[in-house]
């Protein structure tokens, strides 16, 4: 992509309105648009960085056997009242409207109960067990709390995965498999040394459920973390009887704040019982169907990634998400010989099929470099005099800094994939 077609500007100030470091840094930079308190737009490179996220997390939860759906937005109030979760006075956080031609519909917050009652019709028989399926949807809630940028929206999207087992100990066996799914997401996008599993409220059948919680000054949760078993506790369920539960000293627990990147619940058979999901097991025997609930917002871990990895000159995006591998700078003005390596230099990446964002623009050197920052690409290559004299570029690494001097053939070298060794 050259930077002179790209749609997005780069603005010098960060929005009046916007208090929270990830929403000022992505507005910034041209990543989203603010539509209204907690409500955003993803412009074409905010849209790619999100797509990545949402690839890294589709990859892993194929990987654990998940398979992909979509349900819809609009929800069927009887089936909600049968859970008795569409009383306002039990979830407060609906956005509900009205059919013209009579009767209720609300917008999607979650979609435990959508998804049980289409499993009534593909469940019957042990032989049908498990499944486990997912989707990335937007989701609705009526926020009070709209100051945290992308990480609290009213409209959002969410990855949400279900899991339908026969019994607890499958369930069991699937649970950590998601756990361990949920550090690799977070590994691939370089927040996984920062986020731990940490012990909440809200279990059915389990004293407590799993949050993931990275720690940044900008969380709204307090978490106590065990540095050497890289596991916390939430302070909602922090006490001496939850303590004795896990095993953990309160000595040997650090305070810290933290954001909330996903979560994972044992539900037990509260809705299948409700929605009547059950199956006939071995012994011919109806049981309720085991379930439980797996959620990773990709736009709340957009924001999460600005705030814990970007510096004061703006963005720094790990090559997971980023929108672009490489920012290619051409240093060069009005078709000079620097402009014409940089041209050839871009079409031999294009070539290669190296996914770069351009800079070809008329601009000084300070104005771009200061706008590459901000940008937050992984590698910046810079084409200027020294390459025009000698052949070699600056290879600049966004997050250390580090500099590298390459040659042409040398940096097209490295961009290709290793040989198969089949």
């Amino acid at each position: 992509m050259r930077q002179s077609r790209l749609f997005t500007k780069a603005r010098r100030e960060a929005p009046a309105d916007e208090v929270a470091k990830n929403a000022q840094l992505l507005v910034r930079a041209g990543y989203i648009h603010k539509e209204m308190a907690g409500v955003y737009s993803y412009l074409p490179l905010g849209l790619r960085t999100l797509n990545n996220i949402v690839q890294v997390i589709r990859e892993e939860m194929d990987a654990i056997g998940g398979q992909e759906l979509i349900l819809t937005a609009l929800q069927d109030k009887e089936l909600w009242s049968r859970t008795d979760r569409w009383d306002d006075e039990k979830v407060d956080n609906w956005f509900k409207t009205s059919f013209k031609s009579g009767g209720e519909t609300g917008l999607a917050i979650t979609h435990e109960e959508p998804l049980t009652r289409i499993m009534t019709a593909h469940i019957s028989s042990y032989r049908d067990l498990p499944v486990y399926a997912y989707q990335f949807q937007n989701k609705f809630r009526n926020e009070l709390r709209a100051k945290s940028g992308i990480m609290r929206g009213k409209e959002f999207l969410m990855k949400d995965l279900y899991s339908f087992s026969r019994d607890e100990a499958e369930h069991g066996a699937f649970y950590d498999r998601a756990r361990e799914a949920y550090a690799k997401v977070f590994a691939r996008v370089g927040i996984g040394n920062r986020t731990y599993v940490t012990f909440a409220s809200g279990g059915i059948f389990s004293d407590f459920s799993e949050e993931f919680q990275t720690v940044s000054e900008a969380g709204e949760d307090t978490i106590y973390v065990h540095e050497q078993k890289r596991v916390a506790v939430n302070k909602e369920v922090l006490s001496d009887e939850a303590l004795g539960k896990l095993g953990l000293s309160r000595g040997d627990l650090v305070e810290k704040k933290a954001i909330e990147a996903g979560n994972i619940f044992h539900l037990g058979t509260r809705f299948s019982e409700a929605l009547g999901l059950l199956f006939t097991d071995e012994k011919g025997e109806r049981k309720p169907v085991v379930m439980g609930s797996y959620g990773i917002g990709p736009t709340r871990l957009m924001g999460i990634i600005v705030e814990v990895l970007a510096d004061n000159k703006g963005l720094v995006w790990p090559e997971a998400a980023a929108p672009f591998k490489y920012h290619l700078v051409s240093l060069g003005h009005g078709g000079d010989e620097i402009s014409k390596i940089a041209d050839a230099l871009y079409d031999d990446m294009q070539k290669a099929g190296v996914e770069v964002l351009y800079d070809d623009r008329d601009l000084r050197a300070g104005e771009k470099f200061a706008e590459s920052d901000l940008l937050g690409l992984p590698k910046r290559i810079i084409v200027g005099k020294e390459a025009a004299a000698s052949g070699m570029f600056e290879v600049v690494d966004r997050a250390s800094g580090a500099v590298e001097k390459v040659s042409h053939a040398n940096l097209l070298s490295s961009l290709q994939p290793p040989a198969s060794s089949l």
